[in-house]
C-alpha cells in the first residue's frame, strides 16, 4: 500500500519523506529500488545510509527501449524528408512495439518485419545489436560476471555513432554501481510502478484535480491506508 505521497521529482520531494519517518527509521532502510533519477539517489544516499541503491531493472530496459526508439523517430524523420517510402512503412508508429520486444518474444512475421529492416537501415540494426547485447548483462550469475559485460556494453555504445546511445553510456557509467546492486539485492519498484497506473487512471476519470491536497487524499483512499476495505480487515 501506499504509504506517503507527494507532488514532483526534486531532491527536496524525497527528502521530506526521510525526514518525516526520522533518523534512525531512515538507518533501519536495508535496499530501496529506484528509477534512476539522480535526485532520488541523492536524497537516498543522505538519508538512508544504510540501504542498498538498486537501479531498477524495469527502468533500467526502458531506458534502452527509449533509445531505440529516439533512434527509430530519428530514422522516420529522416525518411520523410527523403519520401523513403517503403523505410516510412517500415518504422511508423504502428510498428515501433516490434522494435520494443525482445527478439525471443517476437512471432516469426515480426522477426521477419525486423530483419528486412535492419538491411535496409544500418543506425536502427545497430540500436537493436545495443538493446540485446545488454541483455546479456541480467544473464550473469555474479556481480563480477554481470560488471565485465556492462563494462564492455558501455565501450561499444559509447563508441558507436549514435548519439542516443553515446548518452546513455555516459549515463549508465555514472550509475554503474547501482545496476549492479540489483545481483545483490534483487529488488524492483514494481509495486510502485503499478501505483503509478492506478494513479494516473483516478486522476483521467476525475478530468484532473485542482486541489493537490485532496488529490492525495484520493490517492490513499484508493491505494493506502485510507482505503476502507484495508480498515474492514484490521477490525
Amino acid at each position: 500500500m501506499i504509504i506517503w505521497n507527494d507532488k514532483g521529482r526534486k531532491t527536496e520531494v524525497l527528502d521530506r519523506y526521510y525526514q518525516g519517518i526520522g533518523e534512525e527509521n531512515c538507518k533501519k532502510i536495508e535496499s530501496v529500488a529506484l528509477d534512476g533519477a539522480r535526485t532520488y539517489i541523492s536524497s537516498t544516499n543522505r538519508y538512508a545510509v544504510n540501504a542498498l541503491v538498486v537501479y531498477d531493472k524495469f527502468h533500467v530496459m526502458q531506458k534502452l527501449n527509449n533509445a531505440v526508439d529516439g533512434v527509430r523517430l530519428s530514422e522516420l524523420h529522416k525518411a520523410r524528408r527523403e519520401g523513403n517510402e517503403e523505410l516510412i512503412e517500415l518504422i511508423n508508429c504502428r510498428q515501433r512495439f516490434i522494435l520494443l520486444k525482445k527478439k525471443i518474444d517476437l512471432t516469426e512475421n515480426q522477426a521477419g518485419y525486423l530483419e528486412k529492416l535492419c538491411k535496409i537501415n544500418e543506425p536502427i540494426y545497430k540500436a537493436m545489436l545495443l538493446k540485446e547485447s545488454f541483455l546479456e548483462v541480467y544473464t550473469k550469475n555474479t556481480v563480477e560476471e554481470a560488471e565485465d559485460c556492462l563494462n564492455e556494453w558501455i565501450k561499444e555504445a559509447g563508441g558507436s555513432n549514435l548519439d542516443i546511445f553515446k548518452e546513455l553510456s555516459a549515463s549508465f557509467t555514472e550509475k554503474k554501481q547501482y545496476i549492479l546492486n540489483w545481483f545483490k539485492k534483487r529488488i524492483s519498484s514494481s509495486i510502485s510502478e503499478g501505483f503509478n497506473n492506478k494513479i494516473k487512471r483516478l486522476k483521467r476519470m476525475a478530468y484532473g484535480y485542482k486541489d493537490i491536497e485532496y488529490f492525495k487524499l484520493k490517492i490513499h483512499q484508493h491505494c493506502g491506508l485510507l482505503n476502507p476495505k484495508l480498515q474492514l480487515k484490521y477490525e
